[in-house]
């Protein structure tokens, strides 16, 4: 079963944020990961480098609300109300395959499908009509 999270990006603010939705909602936030732990990191520009990778809170039975900071190349894109990405998590590598290529047909693709260091089948896009999709398939739980 393909599950459905949203994933905010935020220039820099995503750990206050996150506090703040942790007071509404409720549940621990998970570690909260920044730049600078990423393999590679001194490639990684030193004002972005205590950004927040990735951070995500449980809402409810199996959703998460997740997000990062964006980095400084990428900030010049950043508006207000586009940023966010719906992720998509399936059960297959095949499945997440499939799903990538009719979902981004006709769109923009940021990052192809490729295998991370954090262990999942992932990649990124916007689809025709605007909307930002992630695809991430889990392969270590799998």
């Amino acid at each position: 079963m393909v599950t459905i999270n949203p994933y905010l990006n935020f220039n820099g603010k995503t750990e206050e944020a996150f506090k703040f939705y942790q007071t509404v909602f409720g549940g621990e936030l998970s570690e909260i990961n920044r730049f600078k732990d990423m393999p590679d990191a001194q490639n990684i520009p030193e004002q972005d480098r205590e950004k927040v990778m990735h951070v995500s809170l449980p809402i409810g039975k199996g959703n998460f609300l997740m997000g990062s900071d964006i980095m400084g190349s990428m900030a010049s894109n950043f508006k207000q109300g586009n940023n966010f990405y719906i992720t998509v998590s399936p059960q297959s590598r095949e499945e997440t395959e499939r799903i990538f290529k009719e979902l981004s047909k006709g769109g923009k693709i940021e990052m192809e499908l490729d295998e991370t260091f954090w262990g999942s089948y992932f990649g990124m896009f916007q689809d025709k009509f605007g909307i930002n999709w992630m695809l991430d398939y889990a392969m270590q739980s799998h």
